[in-house]
């Protein structure tokens, strides 16, 4: 059984770090911590509750994750089991070891400002023989999940998401991506670029077969056939709010206005250019008048079959 658990509280779309106040980690970022059993719910909501000031009643338990993380802190070796945590409120009052609590997008948890050659100091990190790996990123993507983007050739990337769902569904050496691969994305509107969801970057890598992936048992490298047209993974996780405006539909009248100049691209009058009179978001239409035409002509058409040529000032 761990000796300890590690609790991530989220509200929505925020991931909720809190700061130690206490002599270990002192001023470095965390969950919440305590020693016992993950998986005691009622132990779990207390001790957030505890840490945070968050109500019993504005939480939820979700889920502790099955493995426990071994990870050396100063001369000790601790089990720790990472727990996801929902919360109705974003009002913290930060106790116990905790003196100060930030709400963060779960792509910005190892948060760095290369410019200002600033970043986020968190508890748990660790300096390995392949590098230094950031425990707190991990132990997350044990009970949730972060968006990675995959690189492809332009034009591919419908054929690149049907290959990855194809290797998901099938047997084999993935099998064990399986449970750490969770959607594959392709935004129509982000051509060359491919969003997976999965609790960790190395199971994107091995999902694609390049350089980089690794078995979660002996942390050795994973050979994979190399998927065609993948390049690789972009980076770390993906902040939310780079992601969302990609995955929301966009109305079709998007970015035409009155008096915009656009080319007819289907239909009868495929190759006319027309000037736009009215747009009608609702019905995703739009009016418009035959540009240069000898006999003036009013046209209403989808707004999906035309394409601005030029824009007014």
């Amino acid at each position: 059984m761990a000796d300890s658990y590690i609790v991530f509280v989220r509200h929505g779309e925020k991931l909720l770090l809190l700061k130690r106040a206490s002599e270990e980690f002192m001023g470095q970022w965390d969950g919440v911590f305590d020693f016992g059993d993950g998986h005691n719910q009622e132990n779990v909501l207390n001790r957030v509750s505890d840490a945070t000031g968050i109500t019993l009643e504005n939480l939820t338990f979700v889920r502790a994750a099955e493995n426990a993380r071994y990870i050396e802190i100063g001369n000790r070796v601790s089990d720790i089991t990472p727990v996801l945590v929902l919360s109705e409120t974003e009002d913290v009052n930060p106790s116990t070891i905790y003196d100060d609590f930030i709400w963060v997008d779960p792509g910005d948890i190892a948060w760095e400002n290369r410019e200002k050659h600033n970043s986020r100091t968190l508890c748990y990190t660790d300096n390995r023989v392949d590098g230094s790996e950031r425990w707190l990123v991990e132990m997350y993507g044990d009970v949730a999940s972060s968006l990675y983007i995959v690189k492809t050739a332009i034009g591919s990337e419908k054929k690149v998401s049907q290959e990855m769902h194809a290797r998901l569904s099938g047997t084999g050496s993935l099998q064990s991506a399986l449970g750490e691969i969770f959607s594959v994305l392709h935004p129509t509107q982000m051509r060359g670029y491919v969003f997976v969801e999965a609790s960790a970057k190395h199971h994107v890598e091995k999902l694609i077969g390049r350089v980089g992936g690794k078995d979660r048992a002996t942390r050795g490298v994973v050979t994979t056939t190399p998927l065609k047209n993948a390049k690789g993974v972009l980076g770390a996780e993906v902040p939310l709010k780079d992601v969302l405006p990609y995955l929301e539909p966009k109305s079709a009248t998007t970015g035409i206005d009155i008096g915009c100049l656009v080319e007819i691209v289907s239909g009868a009058f495929k190759g006319e250019k027309a000037r736009v009179l009215a747009v009608a978001d609702t019905k995703e239409e739009i009016s418009m008048e035959l540009y240069e035409a000898d006999i003036p002509m009013t046209l209403n058409m989808r707004a999906d079959h035309v394409r601005v040529i030029e824009r007014i000032e």
